[in-house]
């Protein structure tokens, strides 16, 4: 009974996940750049709202680990917050990095490199923070990846725009 209650709470938490990306994705697509001021400037305030009503649910499974686990949990999420915050500054580096994290999570062979040093760290940590670290790899990932599809497509309109008005 108590597992079933952990396992609905979990299933939660990432249908929580789903919905922010969605809601985030939405708002960046490029049908949202294409529709009228008036109609973006709806939409907007319909996606802001429910960012709001979702951001709000918070979901919360306590795990129970040792000190040793406490603290791979700690250095882990470190390791992955230094890169995230330095991913504005070189996408490219830090997607490599994000997926050697990754291939430090998965069973299966990946065709990049790991990070041994991560792959012992995340080992280290409670299983359920080892799920976790894993989906919040994945969904940095797939963010990464949106957001340089995002970048070629403004990038490939300002050049069919450039071209239009007559390669100024």
């Amino acid at each position: 009974m108590v597992e079933a209650l952990r396992e609905t709470a979990s299933a939660m938490e990432q249908e929580r996940e789903c919905i922010l990306e969605m809601i985030q994705s939405i708002q960046g697509s490029q049908e949202m750049r294409n529709i009228c001021a008036g109609e973006k400037e709806e939409l907007s305030l319909t996606a802001n709202r429910l960012l709001g009503r979702t951001l709000s649910v918070e979901i919360s499974i306590g795990t129970i680990r040792n000190s040793m686990q406490e603290e791979a949990l700690h250095k882990a999420t470190s390791i992955i917050d230094e890169i995230v915050k330095k991913l504005l500054n070189d996408m490219d580096d830090g997607r490599k990095q994000l997926l050697a994290l990754h291939a430090a999570c998965v069973t299966e062979a990946p065709p990049v490199a790991i990070d041994q040093k991560f792959q012992a760290l995340v080992i280290s940590c409670a299983l359920e923070d080892q799920k976790k670290i894993k989906r919040r790899l994945e969904t940095l990932l797939r963010n990464v990846e949106n957001a340089e599809k995002n970048i070629k497509i403004m990038d490939h309109q300002k050049l069919e725009d450039s071209q239009a008005n007559g390669g100024q």
